[in-house]
């Protein structure tokens, strides 16, 4: 699991120890590194501190999550377009997130930009500047790892 945001010695200090019997921080963590190729720190966050105080809870949060992010009825790259929609028409920063998702599971730039196009409509230019944006980014993250791996 990538580096949290945040001192992990004083969450355990303070809030207490991770304490989830069903799965380690790093198990819980396994299904964003499939899906994301890393934990996003909020996530983190609340594997720390929900699965120290309350772990029934958050085994509760991750199963609503995972029931609902993959239905059997939408292929995960259907689901993630969807879920980059409704972020984005709340310009939610998540949105990014989902839009890299999208692409790991096999969503092309058209797909994303028509899904910002869907949501201009009821959203306008916000959401399509926001869009755009998201865009950038991963296309400097794509460009940037693909010329790593040819150094």
């Amino acid at each position: 699991m990538n580096q949290a945001p945040f001192d992990h010695q004083a969450i355990r200090n303070v809030v207490g120890e991770y304490r989830d019997p069903k799965q380690t921080i790093e198990e819980r963590g396994r299904i964003y590194e499939e899906l994301l190729g890393y934990v996003p720190p909020r996530i983190q966050s609340r594997f720390a501190v929900t699965g120290a105080i309350d772990p029934q809870i958050l085994d509760m949060q991750e199963g609503i999550r995972a029931h609902a992010m993959y239905p059997r009825c939408f292929d995960v790259k259907t689901s993630q377009l969807i879920l980059f929609a409704a972020l984005l028409m709340d310009l939610s920063d998540a949105a990014r997130i989902h839009a890299t998702a999208a692409r790991r599971a096999g969503a092309s730039f058209e797909e994303l930009q028509a899904v910002i196009n869907l949501v201009f409509l009821f959203r306008g230019l916000p959401a399509a500047n926001r869009g755009a944006e998201i865009l950038v980014a991963l296309a400097e993250v794509e460009h940037a790892t693909k010329t790593a791996k040819k150094v």
